[in-house]
């Protein structure tokens, strides 16, 4: 991952001046953990663009704002284009390419296209800023999911300020909010809307799937997506949490790691030894799973311990980054946070990850409850239009706090394409084609023979669970300490929007609040009840879910294994 930061919506045909180059180098600093590998800025009478590089491909060549020679159009991208080759390829006019980067490609994309058109072409994940000169106007865009994250703020005087993270606007800008995924913003445009450009069939309103299941093509399309994402210049490694999704991507992983994908397969890897990784208090539930995976795969593989009193240590470090004080977020990212530390140390710059299957499948324990396909389908679809404010959040800022950039194979877009038009009945738990009702089943049937079978049909486990449940009794536990019942009382006048309902997410908003002190910082922030990491939507599925406040797969007492006992 980058970090991208750019002033836009300046006077036209006034310089500048040095102070607001200044402010902007200053403010682009703030995201140099996401870019250490290089920094660069352009400035001109209409835009100020600043980009701090993590140098993934083409690492002599690559660094950025990159720049037409011909038209002057300028470009900061933050993300991967991975099918850059094919759309370079596609080009119809003669244009001076000047590095090998995939990012390059959007510069003449834009010179030959309307946006809509080649965005939706585009397989990857990013954010970037396009700034034309020559036509007086500019464009922003998102991938379509927000894998990677994206704000926009706005300052006193209206100048238009973008940038990969919070973080990077706080203090300057009056309001900000996060761009959405899947949509652009035209410069020219005279209402300044943003603009959806991708709108796939799977969610449209009342549409429900009807495709049968496939194993040979749901399999197929994820090898696909994981292959495509193994581009890639400089030494990467997997996550193994010990559950289904990840071994599975790590399983893909192996099986292509001994070529180049850059090279069409043509070459050995630069790093043909493929690297896993995984975290945990000692004896948590995860650990000895994904060790049998790594074995199974033949990874090299590293497993992490962390105590619990280190992970209370990070917290205010953890929210920082990840910019957020929902509970779910923050208790998987603290765990993540101290493992990517651990990652970067051993020169490790990109990570394959498995977010996204438990909004795909209907993954999570409470999909169980689920009454028929079409409110699993409409449930997952919900979870995947919010799922640039939890999980990809999480994957994306824990791994960039540290300069290590995390891909997600099973948000490929053109596997969704596949995954999504699957008839949402054949998802549902207890149509699994096993002994008994378990989650995800399609995906588990697809790859069999790729991980043990004592993982392959494991039950799900959320990875603030499966990391050691006493990582999330400690925190209630160090809540309880640190929120006194007084304090509670008080909430509603305390934080009178978005207002607390546990002491646990009283401490986070506090810690937040230390870092973000601004109304809007706190708008940016999602806030809505949930059991087993839900929509608001799904809590109607089952009467006990009203009495819940718990993101934790535990709460699904009569699904979970190790459910949480009844008050």
């Amino acid at each position: 991952m980058c970090g991208i930061f750019a002033i836009l919506d300046l006077d036209p045909g006034r310089s500048q001046g040095p102070d607001l180059r200044r402010r902007a180098l200053a403010q682009a600093k703030k995201l140099r953990h996401r870019g250490p590998d290089w920094s660069g800025i352009h400035a001109d009478e209409g835009a100020i663009l600043a980009h701090e590089r993590l140098a993934i491909v083409d690492l002599e060549h690559g660094a950025q704002p990159l720049l037409d020679d011909r038209t002057g159009a300028v470009l900061a991208v933050n993300g991967e284009i991975y099918n850059h080759k094919e759309l370079r390829r596609g080009l119809r006019g003669e244009h001076h390419f000047q590095t090998a980067s995939d990012c390059e490609v959007l510069l003449y994309l834009w010179d030959e296209e309307d946006p809509k058109r080649f965005l939706n072409r585009i397989n990857g994940i990013f954010a970037f800023v396009l700034w034309d000169p020559k036509r007086g106007t500019f464009l922003i865009a998102r991938d379509p999911i927000g894998v990677v994250p994206l704000y926009v703020g706005w300052d006193q005087d209206e100048h238009l300020y973008v940038a990969s993270e919070l973080k990077a606007l706080a203090g300057v800008c009056e309001r900000i909010r996060e761009f959405p995924p899947g949509h652009f913003l035209l410069g020219s445009d005279p209402e300044r809307a943003f603009q959806r450009y991708y709108q796939p069939a799977w969610a449209e309103p009342g549409f429900v799937p009807a495709e049968p299941y496939d194993r040979m093509k749901l399999r197929d399309a994820l090898e696909a997506a994981v292959h495509r994402q193994l581009m890639c210049d400089v030494p990467y490694g997997v996550l193994i949490s010990g559950g289904v999704d990840s071994s599975i991507v790590a399983a893909i992983a192996a099986k292509y790691s001994s070529r180049r994908i850059e090279e069409d397969d043509l070459e050995p890897a630069w790093w043909p030894r493929l690297h896993s990784f995984a975290i945990g208090l000692k004896g948590a539930p995860d650990l000895a799973p994904a060790a049998k995976v790594a074995r199974h795969v033949g990874s090299v593989h590293h497993e992490v311990h962390f105590t619990v009193q280190e992970g209370l240590d990070a917290l205010s470090d953890v929210i920082y980054h990840l910019e957020t004080f929902d509970i779910t977020t923050i208790r998987a990212s603290t765990p993540m946070y101290l493992l990517m530390r651990k990652i970067k140390a051993m020169g490790i710059k990109m990570i394959l990850s498995g977010e996204g299957a438990d909004e795909v499948f209907g993954g999570y324990l409470y999909f169980h409850k689920a009454p028929d396909g079409r409110e699993l389908h409409e449930e997952t679809v919900r979870k995947l239009q919010k799922l640039h404010l939890y999980d990809c959040a999480r994957a994306n800022k824990a791994s960039a706090a540290w300069g290590v950039e995390a891909r997600v194979p099973f948000l490929d877009r053109e596997f969704l394409d596949v995954a999504m038009m699957l008839d949402p009945s054949a998802k549902l738990p207890r149509h699994a084609d096993h002994p008994r009702p378990i989650e995800k089943w399609p995906l588990r049937k697809a790859f069999n023979g790729y991980v043990p079978d004592e993982v392959l049909w494991r039950q799900k486990e959320q990875f603030s669970d499966g990391v050691g449940y006493a990582w999330i009794d400690s925190l209630k536990a160090q809540a309880e300490r640190e929120v006194s019942d007084g304090m509670m009382r008080g909430v509603a006048e305390r934080f009178p929007v978005k207002t607390p309902e546990t002491k646990e997410a009283y401490l986070y908003r506090q810690i937040f609040e230390s870092h973000f002190p601004s109304a809007t910082a706190v708008n940016c922030v999602p806030f809505e009840r949930s059991v087993a990491c839900s929509t608001p939507t799904a809590l109607k599925w089952d009467a006990a879910f009203e009495k819940m406040v718990d993101p934790s797969g535990r709460a699904v007492m009569d699904v979970h294994d190790r459910g949480y006992r009844e008050p």
